[in-house]
């Protein structure tokens, strides 16, 4: 069994407010700093980065990988209050799970909501090296976090509790539900996130860390992600094939986001 699809060491870590969520693990500490990764909306850390190959490619690269099941995601809990929710609650569970594991010094990556909630640690985290965040571009500057001109807060909750998918008309929103569905989400839980989305301006002049920007080239949600990088200082930008879904899966995602955190040799 090849290291990519061997378990994960799984255990939790509580957060400041008492919501625990779940940390997956691979690989050894190295001479490098761990990976600390963090998923997109509705998916989990296996979906999102263990079947995608990044874990894989990561630990080739010699890397030990820390995998972060959102609050309300995965085998993380699921409360239904908008309370317990939001990017800052996130990013404070990410804090909560380096202090834990005492980790000096780290290295992240965050996709589409992950990446809104790696911005947001990473301006307030000096323990953040370097970071990777995709599936994100203008909105995030022009709106404060996920671009609500593409996707409209009140439709995706809608759509999140709606009964009956089949009446669901948001295009964008539905297929959220449709992938909710597939990955078997608590949808209550996704809506009480949902409900409360970062909509503020974001600590991006305040990031240290070296930044890489990753947009596919057909997302919706990444729109001019050109913008995003300018905003964070020193930060650059690469364009994969794919569209909000696809791109995370694509081996030039994977490549792109592998060589950037180790084309330093981790030092």
């Amino acid at each position: 069994m090849s290291a990519a699809t061997e378990a994960p060491v799984t255990s939790r870590v509580r957060g400041r407010d008492g919501v625990e969520v779940a940390v997956h693990r691979w690989g050894a500490p190295g001479n490098s700093p761990p990976v600390v990764l963090q998923h997109g909306f509705a998916a989990d850390s296996m979906r999102n980065w263990a079947d995608s190959g990044v874990v894989a490619a990561l630990l080739a690269d010699g890397r030990e990988v820390v995998a972060v099941d959102a609050r309300g995601h995965g085998a993380s809990d699921k409360p239904h209050d908008p309370a317990r929710y939001g990017e800052r609650a996130m990013a404070g569970d990410l804090a909560a799970v380096a202090d834990v594991l005492d980790l000096p010094t780290f290295d992240l990556a965050g996709y589409s909501m992950g990446g809104i909630v790696s911005l947001v640690l990473a301006g307030t985290d000096p323990r953040v090296r370097r970071l990777v965040v995709g599936g994100i571009g203008a909105g995030v500057v022009e709106r404060g976090g996920v671009d609500t001109r593409t996707l409209r807060t009140s439709a995706l909750v809608a759509a999140l509790e709606a009964d009956d998918p089949a009446t669901i008309t948001d295009p964008t929103a539905a297929v959220f539900r449709a992938f909710a569905d597939l990955t078997g989400a608590d949808r209550l839980a996704l809506a009480a996130h949902a409900r409360v989305v970062h909509a503020e301006p974001l600590p991006l002049g305040d990031i240290t860390a070296t930044t890489l920007v990753l947009a596919g080239d057909a997302d919706p949600l990444a729109v001019r992600p050109q913008v995003l990088a300018d905003a964070v200082p020193g930060a650059r930008l690469v364009s994969v094939p794919g569209d909000h879904l696809g791109a995370v899966r694509t081996p030039d995602f994977v490549e792109a986001l592998v060589g950037f955190l180790g084309e330093d040799g981790g030092s």
